[in-house]
């Protein structure tokens, strides 16, 4: 599941570079569903000091860079899981993937938004190259919350650690 053609088997679909998401939002479906931030090629990273993550309520998002490297997974391309829509927390989100993907990125441009999952993204020095693909769950059986922690499982058992950005299971 974890490379490319796994992740296309799987059911994700787009695989468009945040560049080229960032003030085009229109490919991205209106339903609840699942995303990754993928990397396009295996190889070095770059981190940086100060991303370019929006400062949400005054709170920093950049960590230092020693937490970065050790989150690090190496010979994974999947950097990122998310989800949107569904049961989150135990209340009902009718937030779609556009809506969550568009706020993800205005928070990778720097504005103030409550996106701050996945904020280690905002602090790879070619941020921008990466892949964002998605899957959405149109009907109400799946919970793209539970499909995502799935996710973040399957991952775990290869890897035995969750993608670099997600910061919890």
């Amino acid at each position: 599941m974890w490379t490319i053609d796994g992740i296309k088997e799987f059911g994700f679909i787009g695989f468009v570079k945040i560049d080229d998401l960032m003030d085009n939002y229109d490919q991205i479906p209106e339903e609840r569903g699942v995303y990754l931030i993928v990397k396009p090629i295996n190889g070095l990273v770059e981190f940086l000091r100060t991303g370019s993550g929006g400062f949400y309520k005054q709170k920093n998002p950049n960590v230092a860079i020693e937490l970065l490297r050790n989150n690090w997974v190496e010979n994974s391309i999947v950097l990122y899981v998310g989800q949107a829509g569904g049961i989150v927390y135990g209340n009902w989100s009718n937030s779609t993937l556009r809506k969550r993907l568009k706020d993800y990125m205005k928070f990778g441009k720097g504005e103030p938004v409550a996106h701050s999952g996945g904020r280690y993204i905002w602090q790879i020095e070619s941020n921008r190259e990466l892949i964002v693909s998605w899957k959405a769950l149109p009907n109400k059986v799946e919970n793209p919350r539970s499909v995502e922690k799935e996710l973040i499982r399957s991952f775990k058992r290869i890897h035995n650690l969750r993608p670099f950005a997600n910061l919890k299971d």
